[in-house]
């Protein structure tokens, strides 16, 4: 970037920002007296002051102060709506006001041992060194209050112009100190689109191993933001490439099979990639979904196990979906996932190829209710996947399944509107059952429960007469009632 394209962007941001903390001054700058008459000093800091100037400051607020956690809620005493105190031991307080949370942190510096997995918090006595000690320079600037001067010593707002990813001392003390940094920074070029700095890659590839230091829980954590970024394939190419990846989810880099002349295939890794773009894009306006994001990304991962050439050279991943979904759900519980959001990729990815073969026009009625009835509530994200699967560069083949998938969805319309799917229930329940068979509650119930289930997936909806006749002739030929 020449200089003066660099200094209008500065002057740029500059007016963005401005702009932005006046939206929220009143609050901000009320805080900021009320510290000072108390003795204490207040800096609006680290993303919010990022966000500020790339004008998409939001309501959630960061701020650094001298005062002690127990200093700071007396200055919040009678003016904050609410305070809590879930960071106490990192020296936070949260407020709200006026819509606005507020995170309050005591300056720190904090000292790692290099084995430890967290950092050892210790208050800082100033906010030259608070910032020193946060992992990028677009992420150690501040604006004091109330009188909103602006600190930045390691040249934050330049590198923010730039959109370059730096650390304020050298990446090698910063990863040694906290090595999670790492895996920000693929976050962070996720979320932000910015270009990570040549030293500080090179520091992502020379300490990856150091990411073993760290907690799943934490390492979950920065991932799932990465996922949910505005652009999470490029944080995925640089987890890929520096080598992080290998370290909590190496099926990702186990997807760059070996092509060899005489077994061509598609590059799995990135038609993988494609898929995560494509499910993005068709995400809406109620994005990100990360269970989408991460059942794209997980889709194919059963391929590498799965791999098999034919005698007519051509390439198989027999049953891909079924290793993959098994595959899926041991890398989740590894990484410590919730065990609903393990459930729900874990079925899509099962899930995935369920679809191929419709086109053939070898599916009935009933393969369409299974279809809706096995996805349940992930319909919808199923609809997504399977859609966000398709990147052959064929643009016949591709037209003709976008057509044969805009049929299931149509034909999936009708018989919802008839059926009512997303409900579907034995035409007779469990009480009726009893009746009918004069049988007590128990697994005969269940049994039956499931048959009738079974034939209401096969034939639709069936009147009580029906239903009640079909209920018999199954009772008498499974011997629970005596034949007439």
């Amino acid at each position: 970037m020449s200089g003066t394209s660099s200094s209008r962007r500065l002057s740029e941001a500059q007016e963005t920002a401005v702009a932005e903390l006046i939206r929220v001054s009143p609050v901000a700058d009320e805080l900021g007296r009320r510290f000072a008459k108390a003795g204490h000093e207040l800096h609006l800091v680290g993303g919010s002051v990022r966000d500020a100037l790339l004008g998409r400051l939001g309501n959630d607020l960061d701020f650094a102060t001298d005062a002690h956690p127990d200093q700071t809620l007396a200055v919040l005493k009678g003016w904050a709506e609410a305070t809590w105190e879930t960071g106490r031991d990192f020296g936070t307080i949260g407020a709200q006001r006026d819509g606005l949370r507020l995170e309050i942190t005591t300056f720190r510096a904090d000292v790692y041992d290099g084995v430890s997995r967290n950092p050892l918090v210790q208050y800082g006595s100033s906010l030259a060194e608070d910032l020193r000690r946060r992992d990028f320079t677009v992420n150690a600037m501040a604006v004091s209050l109330p009188d909103h001067v602006f600190t930045d010593a390691h040249g934050g707002l330049d590198d923010l112009a730039e959109q370059v990813l730096r650390t304020p001392g050298t990446p090698e003390q910063s990863f040694g100190d906290d090595p999670l940094r790492m895996l920000r920074a693929a976050r962070f070029a996720a979320q932000l689109r910015f270009a990570v700095d040549p030293g500080v890659r090179a520091a992502m590839v020379a300490m990856a191993a150091d990411l073993d230091r760290i907690t799943a829980e934490r390492i979950r954590d920065e991932f799932v933001k990465l996922i949910c970024g505005a652009d999470p394939v490029y944080g995925l190419r640089l987890l890929v490439d520096t080598g992080l990846a290998d370290r909590f989810i190496p099926e990702i880099s186990g997807l760059k099979l070996e092509i060899d002349e005489h077994a061509q295939h598609k590059d799995v890794y990135e038609h993988t990639l494609i898929v995560v773009a494509n499910a993005v894009r068709l995400e809406g306006p109620d994005g990100p979904d990360f269970v989408l994001r991460f059942a794209a990304l997980m889709h194919d991962i059963g391929k590498p196990a799965t791999k098999a050439v034919t005698s007519d050279g051509r390439v198989s991943f027999h049953h891909h979906e079924v290793v993959g979904a098994r595959m899926t759900k041991q890398r989740m519980k590894v990484m410590r996932f919730p065990k609903d959001v393990i459930a729900e990729v874990v079925e899509l990815v099962a899930l995935h190829l369920r679809f191929y073969g419709y086109g053939r026009g070898e599916w009935t009625d009933s393969a369409v209710r299974r279809y809706v009835t096995d996805a349940g509530p992930l319909l919808s994200r199923l609809h997504k996947l399977t859609r966000s699967d398709v990147t052959t560069r064929n643009r016949r083949k591709a037209a003709q399944l976008a057509s044969d998938y805009d049929a299931l969805e149509e034909r999936i319309a009708r018989i919802e509107a008839e059926e009512d799917l997303a409900r579907v229930r034995p035409d007779l329940d469990g009480n009726a059952i009893m009746e009918l068979l004069g049988v007590p509650p128990g697994p005969v119930v269940g049994r039956a429960w499931r048959h009738l289930k079974e034939l209401r997936l096969d034939h639709g909806p069936l009147d009580r007469d029906d239903a009640e006749a079909e209920l018999l002739r199954w009772a008498r030929a499974e011997g629970i009632v005596t034949p007439e």
